[in-house]
């Protein structure tokens, strides 16, 4: 029996590769949040430390862990409308969020950790538009 065994019944069943990325993104997600709510480490290196403290960090982890969970909802009911609507939404706040504190605001390190949440939260946006109609039927 392999791991793949073992592991594959509690995987997203639905076809395609969207679902299993919904959960890639919420496990991910889910991380994020433990270190947001035990250290300052990650929130220093995406945010400039005068915006950085333990509130922040704290606030910043449970609005994570929020996205997780839509995701996770998402991953094992991705055909369900009202769910996939929700995690659409929730890239779309992701990319709006850090649109703002890069361009307008001028909160965040233009550096490398600034870049993942732009890139997971615009492919994905597109992603599901493009995928509407195959996972939900209207």
């Amino acid at each position: 029996m392999t791991v793949l065994d073992i592991v594959s019944p509690y995987l997203p069943q639905a076809s395609g590769w969207l679902p299993t990325w919904q959960l890639i993104v919420a496990t991910t997600a889910l991380l994020n949040t433990v270190s947001n709510m035990t250290s300052l480490t990650f929130s220093r290196r995406l945010y400039n430390d005068a915006y950085v403290n333990p509130l922040q960090a704290r606030t910043f982890g449970i609005w994570t862990l929020m996205s997780a969970t839509v995701r996770f909802y998402a991953a094992y009911n991705i055909h369900n409308k009202q769910v996939y609507d929700l995690a659409l939404f929730s890239y779309l706040f992701a990319l709006v969020h850090f649109g703002l504190e890069i361009f307008v605001f001028r909160s965040v390190k233009k550096q490398m950790p600034v870049v993942s949440p732009v890139i997971v939260s615009t492919s994905s946006l597109i992603w599901m538009f493009l995928q509407y109609n195959f996972y939900v039927k209207a």
